[in-house]
């Protein structure tokens, strides 16, 4: 059982490799890493020796000051050298590099150095060496103004703001899943390809992004409307902006009833994408779920009875409660890597319709048993 340290697991990137690392206990050992090893040679030290792989993403990405960054940089890749060489054992170390090593600035001179700084120490101690070099990354959580414009963009249409593009460049991107799951490909391979492009899976100009963004907002905030998601892609991108919405403010969203002396109609899901279509009944007292999904989109509609849905986000501990009546018909939709419950917490039986966009693939069924 291979033991992984991630310097920068608490990062956009470091934070979905380490969770997806957790997903596979009966393969890996995550050694966890503290910011603060950085400031002591000694915890530094400590640490490598417990590794056998180490995923080197500790880096500045933006500041005011690019000497600043390049420095920043350099200094990690630099402490990190130091303490491989005083610990004595040699694992297997992947780093990640940008695509904009190929251009003139500092950022990219400084993950251009790191790569070569790591690559010297791998060919002087015979230990296996991945240099990635990798695109634009994006996926749920990323820190707007910080990770990518698709953070930005996503954060500022969820929170009533109007994007502006400075410039519509052409961007090559990857998803955080896909690159953890190439990194875990790395790791299983012991992988020792120096220079390691990593191949976007999307090309898109800024004002292309924008425009699917904008288009998510207008149907699916302002609506409730699924759209229409025809490749991965679209649901990357789709999942990447619902992770940006205040559930706690957003949901449950209640849906218009119209009534008259027949009884009741309510429009329950309206969908630009197919899927599947399900119903429960829940005796009171009962709960039901308690996983999570890591790509698929979930909907939990209440239409009889009193029910309390629950949410927390994997390897966190807030909560949130939403207490839904079937008097009132509405719903919450599910955020991915949020497990979730649903429980009867009224006297007489609880009638849920649940929607998803994929069909249940007992070989692939992404879902995780996980105790909310």
């Amino acid at each position: 059982m291979k033991k992984i340290g991630i310097t920068g697991q608490n990062g956009f990137v470091g934070s979905y490799l380490f969770n997806s690392i957790s997903l596979l206990s009966e393969e890996f050992t995550l050694i966890p890493f503290s910011r603060s090893y950085f400031d002591s040679e000694a915890q530094l030290t400590d640490w490598v020796k417990q590794c056998d792989v180490i995923v080197h993403l500790a880096a500045m990405n933006r500041d005011p000051d690019p000497q600043l960054i390049h420095d920043t940089n350099l200094g990690l890749v630099q402490q990190l050298v130091n303490a491989l060489s005083k610990a004595g054992n040699h694992p297997h170390v992947i780093f990640s590099s940008s695509t904009q090593e190929e251009r003139d600035n500092l950022y990219g001179k400084s993950k251009k150095g790191g790569r070569e700084l790591l690559l010297k120490w791998a060919a002087d101690h015979g230990a296996n060496f991945t240099g990635m070099v990798i695109p634009n990354v994006f996926g749920p959580f990323g820190k707007p103004f910080y990770n990518s414009v698709v953070a930005t963009f996503c954060h500022q249409l969820c929170n009533g703001q109007t994007p502006k593009i400075d410039q519509d460049g052409f961007l090559k991107l990857i998803h955080v899943d896909e690159l953890a799951t190439l990194v875990i490909d790395a790791i299983r391979t012991g992988n020792n390809q120096q220079d390691f492009p990593i191949t976007p899976t999307a090309e898109l100009y800024v004002s292309e992004i924008l425009s699917k963004l904008t288009a998510f907002k207008e149907l699916y905030l302002e609506q409730g409307i699924i759209p229409a998601l025809p490749d991965k892609f679209s649901i990357h991108l789709f999942n990447t902006f619902r992770s940006y919405i205040d559930h706690k403010s957003y949901f449950p969203f209640k849906l218009k009833q119209h009534a008259d002396n027949r009884g009741v109609f309510v429009e329950m899901v309206k969908l630009q994408v197919g899927g599947q279509v399900s119903f429960s009944t829940t005796h009171a007292g009962i709960t039901r779920g308690n996983h999570f999904h890591t790509r698929k989109i979930e909907r939990f509609l209440v239409i009889k009875g009193k029910a309390l849905i629950q949410l927390r986000k994997y390897n966190t501990s807030e909560v949130l409660n939403f207490e839904l009546d079937g008097n009132e018909p509405s719903y919450v939709d599910m955020p991915v890597w949020y497990t979730h419950n649903i429980k009867n917490i009224g006297e007489e039986e609880l009638y849920t319709v649940f929607w998803i966009n994929e069909f249940f693939d007992p070989q692939d069924p992404d879902t995780y048993f996980e105790t909310v």
